[in-house]
C-alpha cells in the first residue's frame, strides 16, 4: 500500500512539473513559440513522460486551462447556494475568484494573450462559457437580495457590471500592473464599497417615507 502511495505521490509531482514547466513558457513565449523539448527540459522529463501524461502539447495546455477553470466553476455553485446574506455571498464569490486568479497568474496570462489576441494555434476552450456562468451567478445573488429585501431595486445588469467590473480591474492590475496591486483586502473594500451603494438603509427608507 505504502508502495503505491509513493509512486502516486510520484507521478503527481512529475504532473505537476510539466504543468509548472509548460505554463511559465507559454506565458513567457506564446503558445505557438514553445515546443514540447522545451517543456520536458523545463520539467526534468523525457517527451515520453509528458505524451503519458497529457497525450501532447495541446493536451498540456488543456489541462492547464481546465484545472483553475474547473475550480472556478466549482466555486460559483458551491457559493451561490451557500446559506448566507446576498451581500457575503457576493463578496466571498468575488473574493474566492481573485485568489484562483493569483494563485494562477501565469496560467492566467496564457489565458488573457490567447483569448485577445491571436489563437496561436491552440485548441479551443469556450472561455465564454465561464464568464457567463459568473454574470448568471452575480445576477441571480443579486435578484434574490432584492426579493429579500436586502438589496434596493436596482438596474440588475448596472449592478452586475459595477460588480464585476470591480473584480476586473483588481485582477487587471494584478496582471498588468503588480507594483499597484490592491491585495486580498484591497479588493474586499473596493467590493464593499460597490455593495454599500445597493444595500437597503431602513433607517435612511423610513425618513424618507416619513417626509412624503
Amino acid at each position: 500500500m505504502a508502495k503505491r502511495e509513493r509512486k502516486e505521490a510520484e507521478a503527481g509531482e512529475v504532473r505537476e512539473r510539466l504543468l509548472s514547466g509548460a505554463t511559465g513558457l507559454f506565458a513567457s513565449k506564446g503558445y505557438s513559440a514553445a515546443t514540447v523539448r522545451e517543456i520536458v527540459e523545463r520539467a526534468g522529463v523525457t517527451k515520453p513522460v509528458l505524451y503519458y501524461y497529457f497525450g501532447s502539447k495541446e493536451g498540456i495546455y488543456l489541462a492547464l486551462m481546465r484545472e483553475p477553470f474547473g475550480k472556478f466553476a466549482t466555486l460559483v455553485e458551491e457559493t451561490v447556494h451557500e446559506a448566507a446574506s446576498a451581500k457575503d455571498r457576493l463578496s466571498r464569490l468575488c473574493l474566492r475568484a481573485y485568489d484562483i486568479f493569483v494563485e494562477n497568474m501565469d496560467a492566467a496570462r496564457v489565458m488573457y494573450s490567447i483569448y485577445y489576441g491571436p489563437p496561436q494555434g491552440a485548441p479551443f476552450v469556450d472561455f465564454d462559457a465561464y464568464h457567463h456562468r459568473f454574470q448568471e451567478a452575480v445576477l441571480q445573488v443579486l435578484r434574490e437580495g432584492i426579493r429579500d429585501g436586502e438589496f434596493r431595486r436596482v438596474n440588475l445588469p448596472d449592478a452586475m457590471w459595477a460588480v464585476i467590473g470591480a473584480l476586473n480591474v483588481a485582477m487587471e492590475v494584478e496582471l498588468c500592473h503588480p507594483r499597484q496591486s490592491l491585495g486580498r483586502d484591497g479588493v474586499r473594500r473596493v467590493l464593499e464599497l460597490v455593495l454599500e451603494g445597493i444595500v437597503m438603509n431602513r433607517k435612511t427608507t423610513g425618513k424618507i417615507r416619513r417626509k412624503r
